[in-house]
């Protein structure tokens, strides 16, 4: 019996802590290749248009998969292997980029990377959602870890570039990856010992109709909506490194860009999560809402370097104020039994507006300049955090959480 022990002992505190580390290493390893990748991709003749079409591609992708990652999660009862095998494929093929000649094979290599955070991403959500009552916390916990790899990882590149050049960061970016496979492997518990009453609403879902199991709450809908004309607005932070760069800051220093940014998203996710279990989520993530319009409006303007830097650590405010908080909210406006669901549509949703942000962002800056797409999305900002402030999203305090010995407590 004490050999079983590991698996049940208070699941909360370690899947918690487990889910934090394996994705602080998996962080070091993507953002270690993230914020050079432009500067790459110029060196082999690619320009923003590219990156507009790749890193749309590859986000998309991943919403895809999160939608039947969500529907599948739902309906299975051990999820570790789908995570784990997530973040191996994932940390497998990054050092494949020190390999590449072309566009089109920085593309395939980000569209297998994507795939597999979408495979991986609902489970792990829905794992800690069923290890803790406090979600915003938890999440805020494990973004604030996650961000403080994206730290280590641009300080690591920078200490790369000048000595090995752009492919050995791609190479190096193995390392951390063989830790994040190893504190998945080892560290991660499964949930999947659900106490009577929520194991029988979780049949009687599966057992459901099609269409019931679509039937999502109406506050659920509307919350979609808001984030998704945001996220029309939200193309890939890459185009925030070549504005940067247009204005003088040296693709050597995209890094330290990157550095500015996850530190501030490091120190601030925490917190917003442990406050979003207290006052309104809604209030909160339309707060980040507002500071992304000032953060691209400012980048849109580039009145000076400075500038630029500024808005960077203001955009990891952003992060901090939306990320977690945003998933915690769509946790909490569902019931539990569908929850896998409704962070997949959440996903697909807003993922796929965010394709054509890119793509968008790629073609205005193309043919009218860099400001246009900046002004753009300030102003879609700001119109989502009306309608966020506005939607009157009321979350579930019943949902029941599995606290790993056979009883429940509610979802905060």
């Amino acid at each position: 019996m004490q050999l079983q022990a590991p698996e049940t002992a208070n699941p909360s505190r370690r899947n918690v802590y487990a889910f934090g580390l394996t994705s602080l290493f998996n962080d070091v390893a993507s953002e270690m290749a993230y914020w050079v990748l432009p500067a790459f991709l110029v060196s082999i003749g690619a320009g923003p248009a590219q990156l507009g079409v790749i890193e749309g591609i590859a986000e998309s992708v991943a919403s895809f998969v999160q939608l039947f990652a969500g529907y599948l999660t739902d309906r299975i009862s051990r999820r570790k292997p789908i995570v784990v095998g997530g973040y191996f494929v994932a940390n497998a093929i990054k050092p494949l980029l020190a390999l590449v000649t072309s566009w089109g094979q920085v593309l395939a290599i980000r569209f297998a990377d994507r795939f597999s955070k979408g495979i991986r991403s609902v489970p792990r959500d829905v794992m800690v959602a069923e290890s803790t009552q406090k979600l915003g916390s938890a999440y805020g916990l494990i973004q604030s870890m996650d961000s403080a790899g994206a730290v280590l990882g641009p300080l690591a590149a920078l200490a790369l570039l000048p000595h090995y050049g752009l492919r050995a960061v791609f190479l190096a970016a193995a390392v951390p990856g063989l830790f994040c496979v190893a504190t998945a492997f080892f560290g991660i518990r499964e949930t999947t010992k659900f106490p009577p009453a929520l194991a029988q609403a979780r049949t009687a879902k599966q057992s459901a109709p099609a269409h019931s199991i679509l039937s999502l709450p109406p506050a659920f809908y509307f919350l979609v909506c808001a984030v998704t004309l945001f996220s029309l607005g939200n193309s890939s932070d890459m185009f925030l490194v070549l504005r940067a760069g247009n204005i003088g800051i040296a693709a050597t220093r995209a890094p330290l860009l990157g550095l500015v940014f996850n530190v501030i998203y490091t120190l601030f996710s925490w917190p917003a999560g442990i406050l979003s279990d207290r006052i309104s989520r809604r209030a909160i993530a339309a707060a980040g809402y507002v500071v992304f319009s000032a953060v691209y409006f400012v980048f849109g303007l580039a009145p000076s370097q400075l500038a630029i830097w500024l808005a960077m650590g203001s955009y990891g405010l952003f992060y901090a104020l939306t990320n977690p908080v945003l998933k915690s909210l769509v946790v909490s406006s569902v019931p539990a039994e569908i929850r896998g669901r409704a962070l997949g549509i959440y996903a697909f949703v807003t993922s796929s507006a965010i394709l054509l942000a890119s793509i968008l962002a790629g073609e205005l800056w193309k043919y009218f300049g860099a400001r246009v797409p900046f002004f753009l999305s300030a102003a879609l900002a700001l119109t989502a955090a009306v309608l966020l402030l506005l939607s009157g999203i009321r979350p579930l305090r019943s949902a029941p959480v599995f606290d790993g010995n056979g009883t429940t407590g509610t979802a905060q």
